[in-house]
């Protein structure tokens, strides 16, 4: 087990991807008027695709197409001070394929947006870290 200078454990890529699809909230991080911006989002890992639905008009849409966004999740047990968190680079794209969009319809995916969420936003995981807490 690998440690980093904190002493968390080092995850790998494929823990990391493990993890995340246990997960269904996370946190996109996009540049909005220049400053970053965080935002909760419910999510779906599609392979090795963040997907998240939202509306086509609302900031986070308009913000992340061809942009470079952050995203992390992560599960935390304070009482028990354990946890674990991840976070992915990759680059965003709106989907507007139709077969495509229909494939991602059936996807178990909650959405926190007012109106029609009918826009997709897929991340791809360029980049994947993560870590774990652990009791010693």
């Amino acid at each position: 087990m690998k440690l980093d200078s904190s002493g968390l454990q080092v995850l790998s890529r494929e823990e990391c991807l493990r993890l995340m699809s246990t997960s269904s909230i996370g946190r996109i991080v996009f540049t909005d008027r220049a400053l970053p911006a965080v935002q909760p989002v419910g999510f779906h890992l599609d392979g090795r695709a963040i997907v998240i639905r939202t509306t086509a008009g609302s900031k986070l849409a308009v913000a992340t197409r061809h942009a470079v966004v952050a995203f992390e999740t992560g599960e935390f047990d304070p009482d028990g001070r354990t946890g674990w968190s991840v976070t992915a680079i990759g680059h965003a794209r709106a989907v507007t394929d139709p077969a495509a969009l229909r494939r991602l319809a059936t996807l178990p995916l909650t959405t926190w947006a007012a109106g029609l969420p009918d826009h997709y936003i897929v991340v791809e995981t360029e980049q994947v870290s993560g870590r774990r807490i652990v009791t010693r």
